[in-house]
């Protein structure tokens, strides 16, 4: 009873719970850098991505093939006589443009990731993509327009096609239309993202086959990231094979999902767009329409980016150095060992090496196997370190079997997506029923 009330405040188990929190919150300190760190590396890996795309090759949008056909365009303009006054109509003859999408439009591409490309330490979403295209334009609709026949230059005509990522085309792309081989060229941009690739004029009635002008033609690209189409003909049919594992369907329409299929192996999908599921018309006077709003096609996407996984881990930094804590000072107040509180100090530093050792072996291995040998890391560190503390090997195996059910448990949540809140909360809602049971015979009313 004595020794009891020779006590000062700093011996008190009150006092000790309140540096421990204060050590709790200092900590809260290094977990910021590391995060700060993982945030680092995560927008040095963007940057390295984004380099390697501008070589290799960016996102494919494909947009054609779109019939051009030149007409004379007559516009007639009123001229007054300054000394009679008389009113006469001249006659300005220009030269416009009249574009008109297929009538069918078919596609199938394979699609082949590339895992050789690397800059530094970092993975790329890249690929080499063969496409095929074929099918045909019908009799070219200029009533709609207002353009009379005998105004139409049929015999310039011409095929065009705007993609983007003219540079990475390696393939030499020509079109056979009918019986014809047609070389396409590049033209002048026009200020959009997309580069314009024609065909040398030719002779449309000349090469008319039962009254179609039908087309086929291959083309190879290096890509990155997604494929994108604009569905302009009538009838769209598109066809992708890849061996990624883990694609995103995306855009205007929903591919189709009775043959879709996605595996270890890879993946194939279909889509199917007639002319009654967008709003565009087949023909268009002197412009080609901006239809971006209408692309549809396949993004490649790595399914858990690392720095993701290691930021999602930090975001768990507090609760773990808290349940750690919680789990000494129950100890200590059971067994009336002292813990020093530079030995706190200690211990949460090793909690914190965790996070490092996690990032920097992530870039080098995969993010299960960097998580799997830093927590053993660590757990064998406090373990070990609890053994010459605490005096006996009962307590640090306790505290070595509670370290690794706990980092089980948060790899276990990170590892979810729909059910990684359901699972965390009644993981929480143990860990507090456990510690309630452990501390029930605690008496603090003598502390």
């Amino acid at each position: 009873m004595e020794n009891s009330e020779t006590k000062t405040f700093f011996q008190t188990t009150t006092a000790k719970m309140i540096m421990v929190g204060l050590l709790s919150l200092a900590l809260l300190i290094p977990l910021f850098f590391v995060q700060d760190l993982i945030q680092e590396r995560s927008q040095r890996k963007k940057e390295m991505v984004n380099e390697v795309a501008e070589l290799w090759g960016k996102d494919i949008v494909f947009y054609g093939p779109i019939l051009k056909v030149p007409y004379t365009f007559v516009e007639n303009y009123n001229i007054t006589d300054v000394k009679t006054g008389a009113v006469s109509i001249q006659k300005k003859s220009t030269t416009k443009f009249a574009y008109f999408f297929p009538n069918e439009l078919n596609n199938k591409s394979k699609v082949r990731k590339n895992e050789n490309l690397k800059r530094g330490i970092f993975n790329h979403v890249v690929f080499t993509a063969d496409m095929q295209f074929n099918g045909y334009f019908a009799a070219p609709n200029f009533t709609k327009l207002g353009i009379s026949e005998e105004n139409i230059q049929w015999d310039k005509a011409s095929i065009v096609l705007k993609t983007t990522n003219l540079k990475s085309i390696k393939s030499e792309l020509k079109m056979q239309v009918n019986q014809e081989k047609l070389v396409f060229e590049p033209q002048n941009s026009d200020k959009s993202k997309y580069s314009i690739l024609a065909t040398t004029p030719f002779d449309y009635n000349a090469l008319l086959v039962n009254n179609k002008l039908a087309f086929n033609f291959d083309i190879t690209y290096n890509g990155s990231n997604s494929i994108d189409f604009v569905p302009v003909g009538k009838v769209t049919t598109v066809s992708i094979d890849s061996d990624w594992k883990s694609p995103s369907f995306d855009g205007s329409f929903a591919a189709n999902d009775t043959s879709k299929v996605i595996n270890d192996k890879g993946f194939h999908v279909d889509w199917k767009i007639l002319d009654i599921n967008r709003t565009f018309t087949q023909q268009y006077d002197d412009v080609i329409p901006n239809l971006d709003d209408y692309l549809f096609g396949v993004k490649l996407i790595e399914t858990v980016d690392e720095y993701q996984q290691n930021e999602r881990v930090s975001k768990y930094g507090f609760l773990v150095i808290g349940l750690t804590f919680l789990i000494f000072f129950l100890i200590q107040s059971i067994s009336k060992i002292n813990i020093h509180i530079f030995q706190y100090s200690m211990i949460g530093i090793a909690l914190i090496m965790f996070y490092t050792l996690l990032i920097s072996i992530t870039e080098h291995s995969s993010f299960s196997l960097a998580y799997a040998i830093a927590g053993t890391s660590v757990v064998a560190m406090i373990t070990l370190y609890s053994i010459s503390i605490l005096k006996n090997r009962k307590f640090p195996l306790f505290i070595g079997a509670a370290l690794s059910v706990l980092y089980t448990f948060i790899f276990v949540i990170i590892q979810m997506e729909d059910y990684a809140l359901l699972v965390g909360s009644i993981g929480l809602f143990l860990i507090l029923g456990a510690v309630m049971y452990f501390s029930r015979k605690i008496d603090w009313s003598k502390s």
